[in-house]
């Protein structure tokens, strides 16, 4: 049985299995998705399910996201850790512009913290970098504020291994979240520096942004052999997915996102999904 639990920066214990918020908002993160009374219902059932990793931004609505963070779980569960992010401005469904000055991260954090009803974010992530500006610069703007006692730790997201090692250079990043999932492997070299260090690392679309919990994966070839491991198993394809995650890495912490109570279930039960090394063979060897 792979390990439940993982300490984030040698310090914030979480259950491995988290919940993202991302699917609390409309087509293209932008508006709402549920009516407010559902999101937050929805919530509140992770964190009653065990959840104590709940990962966020603050332009995810814009803005929605983390007020309903608040609205369903302020005053928070003291083992709870919240991840959010900031470095990026909407303009529109799927419109982002990174924006990494330093004035601007500052105001975002600050707002981040308004909306959350909180004096220190857990787990501040960079959402992206800004090629405009120096690395240092953005890095060094965290770094303040985590002086200022407004972010505990501080994380990357989108990063190449280049950039990883340029960010090591400057700090040392308590989380790293990427792209990767059973059939999207291009971060392994990224999740490798992280394992190496400790460092935590969040797959972002760990369900293919919901291919793979339906099964379709990209070909029939790669949906088949998933559908097998899941038949042996008496599973879901998802679950499946999100298995191959916590067997792959110990430092890998799946935050999968739903809409749906039935769907988080699901999700959450993955973590009980003991996967045989014939099953990770089987998997090991899908690609894209």
């Amino acid at each position: 049985m792979v390990g439940r639990t993982f300490e984030i920066a040698g310090e914030l214990r979480v259950r491995r299995l988290g919940y993202g918020t991302a699917q609390l908002t409309g087509p293209g993160y932008w508006g709402p998705r549920l009516t407010p009374g559902e999101a937050v219902a929805l919530l509140r059932l992770a964190v009653e399910r065990g959840v104590t990793l709940i990962d966020t931004a603050d332009n995810y609505g814009p803005d929605i996201a983390e007020e309903l963070i608040a609205q369903a779980l302020h005053p928070y569960p003291g083992d709870l850790v919240l991840a959010t992010k900031g470095g990026v401005i909407r303009t529109g469904p799927d419109k982002w512009h990174a924006a990494g000055r330093p004035e601007d991260l500052r105001a975002m954090c600050e707002a981040s913290l308004r909306r959350l009803r909180t004096d220190t974010i857990d787990l501040y992530q960079l959402h992206r970098i800004d090629p405009a500006v120096p690395l240092a610069d953005q890095l060094g703007t965290l770094a303040e504020l985590r002086e200022e006692g407004k972010i505990r730790h501080i994380g990357l997201d989108t990063v190449t291994l280049d950039q990883l090692d340029e960010a090591l250079t400057v700090l040392r990043p308590a989380s790293v979240q990427n792209r990767f999932n059973v059939l999207d492997r291009e971060s392994e070299p990224v999740l490798a520096r992280c394992e190496g260090l400790g460092i935590a690392f969040l797959p972002w679309f760990p369900l293919g942004n919901g291919s793979l919990a339906a099964g379709a994966g990209t070909g029939a070839g790669t949906g088949a052999a998933i559908e097998r491991v899941a038949a042996r198993h008496g599973a879901t394809s998802g679950q499946v997915a999100l298995a191959w995650l916590l067997h792959r890495s110990p430092v890998v912490l799946p935050t999968p996102g739903t809409g749906s109570a039935v769907h988080l279930a699901e999700n959450l039960a993955a973590a009980d999904l003991a996967l045989t090394g014939e099953d990770m063979r089987t998997l090991d060897a899908l690609t894209s």
